[in-house]
Parts: C-alpha cells; structure tokens; sequence
C-alpha cells in the first residue's frame, strides 16, 4: 500500500461509521485509547471505538510511516479532529497487517489524548 493510500485509510477510519471498524479493525487488534479502561483487545477493541463520533473535519500532521518488514507497516502521527463545537487532539499510532492483496487490517492503534491548544 502507498503512502498516499495509507493516509486515506487512516483518515477514512477517522470519518467511520460503525461497520467500517468491523471491517477494518482486526479481530486480535489491542488498542490504549485515552479514556477508561484504556486497554482493549479483539472485539472489545472494535466496540470501544464503534461509538466514536464521524468526525465532520480530520487533520494529521507530524506524519512518519515505516515498513519493518513485507505485509506491515506502522504509521505514526498528530490528529486535530473536529464536529461541530467538540475538538479532539490526539498522538496516535496504527500497525496494519496485510491478510491479502490489498486487504489490510488494523492489528494496534494507541491515542494519547494531547491538551486543547
């Protein structure tokens, strides 16, 4: 997967309805989101961000990407996400594994929630 698509796929979860994260969440994903219990994994992981709102405006910045190895690459990046009045701003990190060509998966993703600017 391209940069250009990776990015896509990142900003598109961001914009997500409930069935998108079925899709393209994994079943074994772990996530560390900022709010309590903090810690999910496998399905728990898929529900704790099923009821994330579809954020209306979605900015990344301080974006890096890696590829440690064939079939995962490991994203890296600052989000200023936005609906209506609420703002969310975030450090996160995603890792995606390949389960077939050009069917990709999240296997982690952590937010560390950042103060309002």
């Amino acid at each position: 997967m391209d940069d250009d698509r990776v990015w896509n796929f990142e900003e598109d979860l961001w914009h997500a309805r409930e069935d998108r994260y079925h899709e393209r969440v994994d079943p074994e994903c772990v996530m560390a989101l900022s709010h309590a219990p903090y810690l999910h994994s496998g399905q728990d992981a898929i529900e704790a961000v099923s009821g994330t709102p579809a954020w209306d405006s979605v900015s990344f910045s301080d974006k890096t990407i890696s590829r440690p190895e064939e079939g995962l690459i490991v994203v890296g990046y600052c989000v200023k996400a936005e609906k209506g009045e609420t703002v969310f701003t975030a450090a996160c990190t995603s890792v995606y594994r390949r389960k077939a060509h050009e069917d990709w998966s999240v296997v982690q993703h952590a937010q560390v929630a950042l103060p309002a600017a």
